[in-house]
């Protein structure tokens, strides 16, 4: 939407007119909806897609500020590898690779989904290719016929934009060399590195840092990283759609923190909040540590503003793990969810809409790391949280390796299955000191399911299909439908899970009179797997709303929802 400058021009590509792929354009059914959107510059479809416009060879996000381009000639396109490939470089003033991620890849669990998924988690980066089309059951070539179509672009095309994406981030929002921002953001030279940043942006990387207002990259109140650690950090912002309810994600993963893998300090009234984890990377160990703190016009504890602003700190063994660190941050706090889409839908069943009301932006919680899920789930089970915390803490003293950190209270990553495995094979039942000192049943299912992972007999990761993952996991031994579901449904982030026969739903259901308090447990559980089919395709939100209501209760006299969102 920007016209570019003499200056610029000549890295440009000329756009091809004849592009295909997944697009938009003019008579296509989805063109209208995208033009009303960029043309009330609607930031609740940033991310999702982006306009290109042919006269100036760019493209820009939804919420672009420019002038709206005439109808003939615009195009849409589904991610911004497609308007690469097609000709197209970013827009510089409303920078369209500074947005949250698309949700889509959450709820498809088609190959597009499933890969966008993968991709993100820096697969092609490890294993190429083929290493993708084979986690996903295709030849390579297949692979990219598939993603062309649905995409507009291939694997490659995909993953280099991602790249681009977080070289932008990092080159802006950090002190870090440029040649240190190459290998960080995934690329395999300082050359490619250059040439793809000027023919995304137009501009050279150093170009693009003058032009910066880079801001401080330390975190505020900052004090814990302490200098001789001999991990590499990294600070950034992480874009978030609004409105986010980060008090609920923060507390839920404070409540389960576990002694020295997980730390975190929360101070809601002052607006900041702060969790900090250990772990185990493609290069070595990490910790992710985030500030989450309360926007401008929200510090009014009485009644908390639900806009938060994100920093990522990640203190590194190789800069080659920034892309992993970040995607695996955001999966964990769940920042590419598309918030007023799910509150919109779920308002609109009268029984959810006083606790929407009071928890706009819900999230669910994902997870950095699937195998220590599994595990702390299964640990978990028919016990309290935070008697399965100190339980966990045990196992983690027993069996997690040991790593300098810099950071008082994180001194070690959670065990890997093979060490799981060993430490409870030698655990004497007897010993009053043993890291689990719960029934020997469940003791001998995380040790079976330990070392189904440790043997790559069990596989868990973001690209699995959430279905066909809960199938698996229920189809072992201790593992009944609860746990299945639940782990599948924060491994792959899907937005429309529903746990069969959890008593904290019911429970929360009942206090929001989803069913009646006095319906027998299996009658109640039937009629609340009926009346969750409304809420599909969204039941894990409404199961995080559920779940709220089950520890908090519901509001008797509900405000309508703030009107504090872009």
């Amino acid at each position: 939407m920007t016209p570019t400058s003499a200056s610029t021009s000549r890295t440009a590509r000329r756009p091809r007119a004849d592009a295909t792929g997944a697009n938009w354009r003019p008579g296509h059914p989805g063109f209208a909806e995208r033009y009303r959107a960029i043309a009330s510059r609607d930031a609740r479809f940033d991310g999702q897609f982006v306009t290109a416009v042919a006269s100036t060879g760019i493209y820009c996000r939804p919420s672009c500020p420019a002038r709206t381009p005439r109808e003939t000639g615009v195009a849409f396109y589904v991610t911004s590898a497609a308007a690469h490939e097609a000709g197209y470089r970013a827009c510089k003033r409303c920078l369209p690779e500074a947005t949250p991620g698309s949700p889509e890849w959450d709820w498809r669990g088609d190959v597009a989904g499933r890969a966008m998924r993968l991709i993100g988690d820096g697969v092609i980066d490890r294993e190429g290719v083929a290493g993708l089309a084979a986690r996903l059951g295709y030849s390579p070539r297949h692979l990219t016929r598939l993603l062309t179509a649905e995409l507009g672009a291939g694997p490659l095309a995909v993953a280099r934009a991602r790249r681009a994406q977080l070289a932008r981030a990092l080159i802006v929002g950090t002190p870090l060399p440029l040649a240190d921002v190459a290998f960080a953001a995934g690329f395999g030279s300082v050359r490619q590195f250059t040439d793809t940043v000027r023919e995304v942006f137009a501009v050279t990387p150093s170009e693009l840092r003058a032009r910066a207002q880079r801001p401080a990259h330390a975190l505020p109140g900052d004090t814990d990283a302490a200098p001789e650690t001999p991990l590499v950090g990294v600070s950034l912002a992480l874009p978030v759609r609004q409105p986010y309810d980060a008090p609920g994600m923060f507390g839920y993963l404070s409540a389960r923190a576990i002694a020295g893998v997980e730390r975190a300090d929360l101070d809601p009234a002052a607006g900041r909040l702060r969790f900090a984890r250990t772990v185990m990377l493609p290069h070595g160990p990490a910790v992710i540590d985030v500030t989450a703190t309360r926007a401008a016009g929200g510090s009014d504890a009485a009644a908390p503003s639900s806009l938060w602003t994100l920093t990522l700190r990640l203190a590194l063994t190789s800069l080659a793990d920034v892309p992993v660190g970040v995607a695996r941050t955001r999966r964990m706090l769940d920042l590419d969810s598309d918030p007023l889409a799910v509150d919109e839908a779920l308002a609109g069943d009268p029984r959810l809409a006083p606790l929407v009301a009071t928890t706009p932006g819900i999230r669910v919680p994902g997870t950095a790391d699937p195998p220590e899920l599994l595990v702390r789930t299964i640990v978990g089970q028919q016990i309290s949280v935070a008697a399965a915390r100190t339980h966990l803490g045990r196992l983690a003293a027993a069996a997690g390796e040991p790593v300098d950190t810099g950071v008082p209270g994180l001194d070690r990553l959670f065990p890997t299955a093979d060490a799981i495995a060993a430490t409870l094979a030698d655990q004497d039942s007897a010993n009053p000191d043993r890291p689990l000192r719960l029934p020997a049943r469940q003791v001998d299912t995380v040790a079976r399911v330990a070392r189904f992972i440790a043997d790559g007999e069990l596989t868990l990761d973001v690209g699995d299909d959430p279905q066909e993952l809960a199938a698996r996991l229920e189809d072992l031994p201790g593992l009944g439908p609860w746990t299945a579901t639940y782990v599948a449904m924060r491994v792959t982030g899907t937005p429309d899970a529903w746990i069969p026969g959890d008593v904290a739903l019911l429970a929360g259901a009942r206090a929001a009179d989803v069913v009646p308090a006095d319906l027998p447990r299996p009658a109640a559980f039937r009629q609340l797997a009926a009346a969750s089919d409304a809420w599909a395709p969204w039941r894990s939100y409404a199961a995080a709303h559920l779940w709220r209501a089950a520890l908090e209760g519901v509001p008797a006299h509900p405000e309508p929802p703030r009107k504090d969102t872009p």
